[in-house]
């Protein structure tokens, strides 16, 4: 299983499935991170955390622990 967490900087992936549970799922949902969105990972910051993406043409940050969340895909083309 990979995750946003694992993809590297320039890749652009699909999310696949949301994993957690209540606040923090429908929290990321909120961002618009849902099944089926591509992603592109932006930059990542020098310690690993956040993680800056592209989601429906928007820039997103996101905390490490959310990424792991995160089951994604590389992007087909």
């Amino acid at each position: 299983m990979k995750t946003l967490r694992d993809a590297k900087i320039g890749e652009t992936v699909t999310v696949v499935k949301l994993h957690g549970e209540g606040a923090v799922r429908r929290r990321i949902m909120d961002m618009g991170i849902t099944r089926g969105t591509s992603v592109c990972i932006r930059k990542v910051a020098p310690l690993g955390d956040p993680i800056e993406v592209t989601v429906r043409n928007y820039e997103l940050s996101i905390r490490k622990a959310d990424a792991e969340m995160i089951e994604v895909k590389e992007e087909t083309r």
